[in-house]
């Protein structure tokens, strides 16, 4: 072979190597873009959160959750959160009974394990406050009302929560603990209720929560008594197993349980869990 084939030959290779080099940059560049795409693409595909959020929640939680609906719906626009605020026992017998809901706040253990016990929530419910109970008076105390004893007085009119609500059963428990007999001119059906009599004057003292006297502000007088101790209602919360936005209720949960949540639940007088 002369020098001159044997330099061509040479080039050639040379030649060769590099365009098979570059062949295979390209495969590799064009594998990262796939990758790339391909990661970009997931990431655009994660779940947006938008629609209904349907909380039912005991009715002493309707100031501080109707807050903490607003402020869910701000940080996450296309979203809206609905309520149904009642007695803990009605708003389970509902969800047994098949009405659509994503979330359920109890003001008591033994409410939620209505629900529980049917199977219709998803994962252990989580404590994320708990209420003390304190009486409510007119306002002013024209009574002179100072302890749960003055509530057995004949001349009172006074009026509880029925006992299969959670301020009822705590209302029972403190009378109990106390060895008190009270019999009340009527039971209502939630503590809204109980406290609604009070502030319409239809009752001199109704046994409530804190958080209620909080929220009447001066509609009514507040008068703690010591036996309360001994009767504070853990509140849990849960996820549905049929929640029609389970993702967006899985937020909201997250959000009561946030040090934001949780600072909004104590201005409203609830005690950490």
């Amino acid at each position: 072979m002369t020098r001159s084939a044997r330099r061509t030959r040479r080039t050639l290779q040379v030649a060769g190597a590099g365009a098979a080099a570059l062949l295979a940059l390209s495969a590799c560049s064009s594998s990262d873009d796939s990758s790339s795409s391909k990661s970009d693409s997931s990431a655009s595909a994660s779940p947006k959160m938008s629609g209904t959020v349907t909380v039912f929640a005991a009715a002493s939680l309707q100031e501080s959750f109707t807050t903490l609906g607003k402020e869910f719906e701000k940080a996450n626009p296309g979203t809206k959160v609905t309520f149904n605020f009642g007695g803990s026992d009605t708003l389970a017998a509902s969800i047994t009974g098949g009405a659509p809901a994503d979330v359920f706040a109890a003001a008591s253990p033994k409410t939620m394990a209505i629900v529980t016990d049917k199977k219709d929530a998803v994962g252990t419910p989580a404590t994320f406050v708990r209420n003390q109970l304190e009486i409510a008076t007119l306002p002013g105390n024209p009574d002179k009302v100072t302890s749960l004893k003055d509530l057995t007085k004949s001349s009172l009119k006074v009026v509880l929560c029925d006992k299969t609500v959670p301020c009822g059963a705590a209302a029972q428990k403190a009378l109990t603990a106390s060895k008190l007999k009270l019999t009340p001119v009527s039971y209502e059906a939630d503590v809204k209720s109980a406290l609604t009599k009070v502030e319409l004057k239809e009752a001199d003292a109704a046994v409530v929560y804190k958080t209620d006297v909080n929220a009447a502000g001066s509609k009514v007088q507040g008068v703690e008594f010591p036996e309360s101790a001994n009767a504070i209602n853990d509140y849990p919360i849960v996820l549905l197993k049929n929640a029609p936005n389970a993702v967006a209720a899985k937020a909201f949960i997250a959000l009561v349980q946030s040090a934001e949540g949780q600072k909004v639940l104590s201005a409203a007088g609830f005690l950490k869990p």
